[in-house]
């Protein structure tokens, strides 16, 4: 796997730690749940049925197979039956030719010699037998409850005169909060319209309402890693992309009036990466790690088309402007043009020595560009796929890539810590975004006057297209019960929060800490983040008033 990809890298230790291990073989006694069963179910079910989904139906069905305990409990009847294999709900669920009812939803069948391990498991008496790693079972309790112990520093320009909050020597102001360490935000994306900003990490989603500067939706029930998300064109639909490495990809539908699930679409054996909606919002493409695009009928929820040229994960997909083909990016080294309606391959833009991580098509369809650890922006014609140029400036892998809906400029998302801007006629450089984390994702507004950037230290920063000038830093923490704790803060340190967040900061100059009440007097200023975000230039905060 390709850790330094978007946030893989991050979530490599997860996968260690909540397991990704391939079953064991029979063993030469009876079989045991942790020895031989525990393995299979944490590859194959435990990413939806755990207990920490069992309030997420649509995820879990109320059911949890991630301890003993649970297996034996069942939902409204126990999932096994001890001695009675055939009898027993779980063996027929792996066992049914009904692939709507067969688990693993949506994913490979079990082979049969693992499903005639479980059988043997359960006829044997289904034997608990000893744990062999205790630390393991702890792994339940809330990530937020158990990690964030660490500082999230935000600096500000804000500067108090001598003696105002008790420092002698004035120095810039920073905010300091114990909330980490953050996951990665490795999705972005604006709502057609202009209004919304979704940002998605791990297992969330948050909807930022733009007028208002604060989330207006946080949506929970994902798996995994979100990878990717996007709007339908006709702001209709949410499509989140993600899923658990090696096991199972997870590509979701989401009502915007009502930001209710709407359908989740299986098929996927890996992690899907990345998603595009055809421009007449009726079919998504999706890309995945198990190396296969899926072009998906939004009426049926279907795959109407499974393409197969690629050899190896598939990182980036985007459709043409007129949806009549569309272009994918591989760790092959390679990007495909494929026609929609048919499937056949067009052509292959080849010339790059390593992985192409993103892939974007020019809104009039005449261009193609890709970039990956091969750090400079190819620029292909889509008509005969010749190089047109390639232009240089990333010094580390490009992570995302998109145009302005006006085509007037192309931004990149680059692990060397910047956004960049490019002349989207010429691809001429015109002005780098320093960012200070490595940055996974990245979009433009449809007015083409905001470009949002999403990070490795778990924050989403707004940035103004014609000067390059960061507007607000936005964070929302991970939510915990009906609590979902968020921050807006403006460059100049002026700040909106959710009721109550702001007793956990801590102002501080210099690295230490001051005296809180006449800084939040001064910088708790909720309309000067709206006009930020608006782009308004802000006044530097007076302090003593």
């Amino acid at each position: 796997m390709v850790y330094q990809a978007r946030n893989m890298c991050y979530f490599a230790t997860l996968c260690v730690t909540f397991g990704c291990a391939p079953a064991s073989a029979a063993s030469p006694t009876d079989p045991t749940y942790w020895e031989d069963i525990r393995p299979i179910l944490r590859k194959n079910c435990t990413v939806c049925h755990s207990a920490k989904n069992l309030k997420e139906l649509d995820v879990s069905g109320g059911l949890a197979l991630d301890s003993y305990a649970a297996i034996l409990k069942g939902t409204k009847q126990p999932v096994i039956e001890p001695a009675k294999s055939g009898a027993s709900i779980l063996v027929q669920r792996v066992l049914t030719e009904d692939g709507d009812k067969r688990m693993p939803l949506g994913a490979t069948p079990l082979n049969p010699q693992t499903i005639a391990l479980i059988r043997h498991w359960i006829d044997s008496g289904a034997k608990e037998g000893k744990n062999p790693d205790d630390h393991a079972v702890a792994v339940t309790a809330p990530a937020s409850k158990r990690t964030r112990k660490l500082d999230v520093t935000l600096p500000t320009t804000a500067m108090p005169g001598k003696g105002l909050v008790g420092a002698s020597n004035p120095a810039k102001l920073e905010l300091a909060l114990k909330v980490g360490p953050l996951a990665p935000v490795a999705a972005v994306a604006f709502s057609p319209d202009g209004k919304l900003l979704a940002t998605g990490s791990y297992r969330q989603v948050t909807i930022w309402d733009l007028a208002s500067v604060q989330p207006v939706q946080t949506l929970t029930n994902v798996l995994g890693a979100v990878n990717d998300l996007r709007f339908s064109p006709d702001n209709r639909l949410l499509a989140v992309a993600g899923g658990q490495p090696s096991a199972k990809g997870d590509l979701r539908l989401y009502s915007v009036a009502d930001w209710k699930l709407l359908a989740t679409l299986g098929g996927h054996d890996d992690v899907v990466f990345s998603v595009a909606f055809h421009p007449d919002g009726k079919r998504l493409a999706s890309a995945s790690f198990d190396k296969t695009v899926r072009i998906w009928d939004l009426t049926s929820h279907k795959a109407e088309r499974t393409l197969t040229g690629h050899s190896d994960f598939v990182y980036a997909v985007a459709f043409s402007p007129d949806g009549k083909w569309l272009v994918s990016a591989s760790k092959d080294r390679y990007v495909k043009l494929v026609e929609t309606d048919t499937g056949k391959s067009r052509l292959t833009f080849s010339g790059m020595d390593q992985d192409v991580l993103a892939v974007a098509v020019s809104p009039d369809g005449k261009n193609v560009v890709s970039s990956g650890f091969d750090t400079g922006l190819y620029w292909w014609n889509a008509q005969t796929g010749q190089r047109v140029r390639l232009q240089n400036g990333h010094g580390i892998a490009v992570h995302e890539l998109c145009f302005s809906k006006d085509g007037k400029f192309v931004i990149s998302a680059g692990a060397d810590k910047t956004v960049r801007l490019w002349d989207g006629a010429t691809g001429a450089p015109l002005r780098t975004l320093s960012v200070s984390s490595i940055v996974y994702a990245a979009a433009i507004s449809p007015s083409g006057k905001l470009v949002a950037s999403g990070t490795f230290d778990g924050l989403v920063r707004l940035w103004d297209t014609a000067t390059g000038r960061q507007l607000l830093t936005l964070l929302a923490l991970p939510s915990e019960g009906d609590r979902s704790d968020w921050l807006a803060l403006t460059p100049e340190g002026y700040t909106a929060s959710s009721a109550g967040f702001a007793a956990q900061m801590q102002w501080r100059m210099a690295g230490k800490a001051v005296e809180s009440e006449p800084v939040w007097k001064t910088l708790r200023q909720p309309e000067a983040v709206v006009k930020a975000a608006r782009g308004e230039m802000l006044v530097s905060p007076i302090f003593g008033k």
